[in-house]
């Protein structure tokens, strides 16, 4: 067993049959858009993913050590889908970085069309847990955003849901912790905790929109902020419906800064929708400077340009464009 998960075997015509018909009855009964596979790294290799470093080599892929019977389920699964329900939209799950893993089955893919960036919200988690902020290493961010095979889409986002549940925490909670329940009130003084976490909490969901892939994830309640976990009825808390809550009445305070970051996220889905860049191509980026902290990069001709320095703020800051002209705030 891991994670309490079992194992199936997809060799056998029951086991299928009856994961297919599961899929068709939730589109059809349930009027689904589509599924997110879970823990697709874990079906594809004998070895299920763990103690395994995948570094990109395609020997890492390809052998003895792949399911080739989980791996056809999934093919068969994708094929299904998307034949009977043209517009379903399906996402893989998978740290591994399988190749081919999201091209059409009629081209020798699994037949996914997005996979989970799941790296980027492990490294701003990272970043927030052991670095302090003149010591964040620029590259490093970029490539974890763009760090995917070209053509691939993938899905990007900030945070899991896993921060929320009880023992960890969100970004927000990362980025201003205890103050989150005295400052948050626009009746209090701004404090630098606060102003700093704001300001970080857009900047990051920002960038990983722009940036991190060709589509976008939020998880409900991150997109304001929500400054507590998500605990479930368990034994562990004697059963209790305390936590098994996400407090939107937060966001529509006008009393308190949690509307600010649900305004941002608003505007920032808007803008999206206004010029496209998640269908747009991967963006070029143009300045990665780690003494001044900055990154710019262009994309559906929009010019994004982060300051991520600690202290330092720039005027008139130099950027090298690779469509020449004039770009209006």
């Amino acid at each position: 067993e891991i994670f309490s998960s079992r194992f199936f075997k997809f060799f056998r015509w029951e086991v299928l049959r009856f994961f297919l018909s599961n899929l068709r009855w939730w589109l059809e009964e349930y009027r689904f858009d589509g599924f997110r596979f879970d823990g697709v790294t874990s079906m594809l290799y004998h070895h299920h993913g763990i103690g395994t470093g995948f570094s990109g080599g395609y020997d890492a892929y390809f052998g003895l050590h792949v399911d080739e019977d989980s791996l056809v389920y999934l093919m068969l699964s994708n094929h299904m889908l998307h034949t009977v329900y043209p517009d379903c939209i399906t996402i893989a799950e998978d740290v591994s970085g399988m190749p081919a893993l999201c091209c059409p089955v009629a081209q020798g893919g699994t037949g996914f069309d997005y996979r989970l960036a799941m790296a980027v919200p492990d490294k701003w988690i990272q970043i927030l847990k052991e670095l302090k902020d003149e010591d964040w290493n620029i590259g490093n961010i970029v490539f974890t955003l763009v760090n995917r095979r070209y053509s691939e889409k993938c899905i990007a986002y900030a945070e899991s849901h896993d921060q929320a549940l009880v023992g960890d925490k969100t970004l927000a909670f990362w980025l201003m912790d205890a103050e989150m329940y005295s400052n948050m009130s626009v009746l209090r003084p701004l404090t630098p905790v606060i102003d700093r976490g704001i300001q970080l909490h857009k900047m990051l969901r920002l960038i990983c929109h722009a940036l991190g892939g060709e589509g976008y994830l939020n998880f409900m309640g991150n997109e304001f902020g929500h400054p507590e976990w998500l605990d479930f009825p368990r034994q562990g808390n004697n059963e209790s419906f305390a936590y098994a809550r996400r407090q939107f009445n937060l966001a529509d305070d006008h009393n308190l800064r949690y509307r600010f970051l649900c305004t941002f996220d608003r505007d920032m889905n808007r803008l999206e929708e206004k010029f496209g860049w998640l269908a747009a191509p991967p963006a070029y980026v143009s300045t990665k400077h780690e003494e001044d902290k900055i990154i710019a990069f262009e994309r559906a001709n929009l010019l994004f340009i982060f300051n991520f320095h600690a202290v330092k703020s720039y005027t008139d800051y130099r950027v090298g464009v690779e469509l020449p002209g004039k770009y209006p705030l």
